[in-house]
């Protein structure tokens, strides 16, 4: 028994050894000083660089610094690169000089702030000779850093202003050589494409030489255009209507011409505008004077119910840009002031004379819930009602009725129907018709199914057969 015991003792002994000896082996194999390094913090291999956190300001370089997010949806390294080129451009600050037409036309409404705003929005495009400095990313960010030289910037900008200059001189000796020949629509259009080479430089005084004289080249084709505009008379006839809320019954004819002040000479080919000043409707918009310099305005629908309208007729500048004149000569444009007239329109209120049939289940309504809501929409568009169709200038008849449906259950259903029709009093001649047709109401007996139909019915009157009605009459 003692040797037993004795023997349980050395094999608890060699036991205990081995697995201190498995331990300090662990512990001193490769795996095992990974996991403490692990422990001590993983070195970063991707770190931030400087620039990401704090941008550098660099005396020789315009800088754009540039992110996008990796969302899987989109070109982020394209979005980047955009967001740089933006970055870099807010850099490059725009002055207005004091002599330049840009500080001339502002009014102290915010007309430089805009004009600002657009040259930042367009400058991107025209940014060259940026280079990539450096780009980051991880898992869910991109961030790409560009520069542009302040010097090359400013070489390839005083190439591209000289060649704009160039450019410009020359339309506008052409203009001042039409307006020489008396033809001042071609000269308008000399003046627009000499000002559309030069109008990325209005915050500047281009200073040249013309006919031996120092002129301030943008400045002048703007006082050139507006000193030919003055020299122009814009006329309405008639320039006080009385007109019809339905214009076919009017029969007025608006003319406007155009000629020039002191000769009295048509100006033939000549764009124009025509808009509502006061009121709402639809005339036609572009004109161009004929041999004669007149032009027959097109009014085409009233919608509003005022009794006083106004239709101005001017001179359309931005026609001289053909379909798409640039932000710029828009905003420049509305400074310039254009011949106009102004025709005032006296509306008259249609008269309109109203039949009715209106029965529930085979009996007369007491309460013409249809023909009342036609009236009341119409009322409110501006349109007056009589009861002598021979006054008249519309005519519309409503018949509406409601018929039994099948019951079922406790349910009784009903159908209830209504035909509109509006005609012309003088010709008879119908310009609108419609029929809601069965709309199917339900309720514990029928009379109550047939004031379902009918509330039923009305709500289609709403959405859509009343404007529709109404516009119709109108054109």
């Amino acid at each position: 028994m003692g040797f037993a015991i004795f023997k349980t003792k050395l094999f608890n002994s060699v036991r205990s050894i081995f697995i201190l000896a498995v331990v300090v082996l662990f512990s001193c194999s490769p795996a095992a000083t990974q996991t403490k390094s692990k422990k001590k913090g993983k070195k970063n291999e991707n770190p931030q660089p400087t620039w990401l956190s704090d941008k550098p300001d660099d005396t020789f370089y315009y800088i754009g610094i540039g992110h996008a997010t990796k969302d899987g949806q989109s070109n982020y390294v394209q979005e980047a690169k955009k967001s740089a080129l933006e970055d870099l451009v807010s850099g490059i600050k725009v002055n207005v000089s004091s002599t330049s037409v840009l500080n001339q036309l502002d009014d102290g409404k915010g007309f430089s702030e805009k004009y600002q705003q657009m040259i930042q929005t367009t400058a991107t495009d025209d940014i060259e000779e940026y280079e990539q400095v450096d780009v980051w990313q991880d898992e869910k960010n991109y961030w790409v850093y560009f520069r542009l030289s302040k010097q090359r910037y400013k070489e390839i900008k005083d190439e591209q202003k000289r060649n704009a200059v160039a450019l410009g001189l020359d339309f506008f000796t052409k203009a001042r050589q039409s307006e020489k020949n008396n033809d001042p629509v071609i000269a308008l259009g000399f003046y627009y494409q000499g000002f559309r080479a030069v109008e990325k430089y209005l915050a500047e005084p281009l200073r040249i030489q013309f006919e031996g004289n120092d002129i301030l080249l943008t400045n002048e084709i703007i006082a050139d255009m507006q000193l030919l505009l003055d020299k122009m008379e814009l006329k309405v006839k008639p320039n006080q209507i009385t007109v019809n809320r339905i214009v076919a019954q009017s029969g007025q004819t608006i003319m406007a011409k155009v000629v020039d002040k002191s000769s009295k000479k048509p100006i033939a080919g000549l764009p124009l505008v025509a808009s509502f000043e006061k009121g709402s409707g639809d005339v036609f918009p572009d004109y161009k004077t004929d041999d004669n310099g007149t032009a027959k305005i097109l009014l085409n629908k009233i919608g509003s119910r005022d009794l006083e309208q106004t239709v101005a007729v001017k001179v359309n500048l931005l026609k001289f840009a053909g379909d798409n004149p640039s932000t710029i000569y828009t905003l420049v444009s509305e400074k310039i002031i254009s011949p106009k007239d102004v025709v005032i329109m006296n509306v008259l209120r249609p008269l309109v004379y109203v039949s009715i049939v209106e029965k529930s289940l085979g009996v007369d309504k007491a309460n013409q819930q249809v023909a009342n809501k036609i009236k009341n929409y119409l009322a409110v568009s501006g349109f007056e009602f009589t009861n002598d169709k021979s006054k008249a200038e519309l005519a519309i008849d409503v018949n509406s009725t409601s018929e039994k449906g099948a019951v079922s259950g406790s349910i009784y259903i009903t159908y209830a129907t209504s035909v509109i029709r509006v005609s012309t009093v003088k010709d008879n001649k119908e310009i609108y018709a419609t029929t809601l047709d069965r709309i199917k109401g339900y309720s514990l007996d029928y009379d109550r199914s047939s004031q379902d139909a009918y509330s039923r019915l009305l709500q289609n009157l709403d959405s859509s057969t009343l404007p529709d009605m109404l516009n119709a009459i109108l054109q």
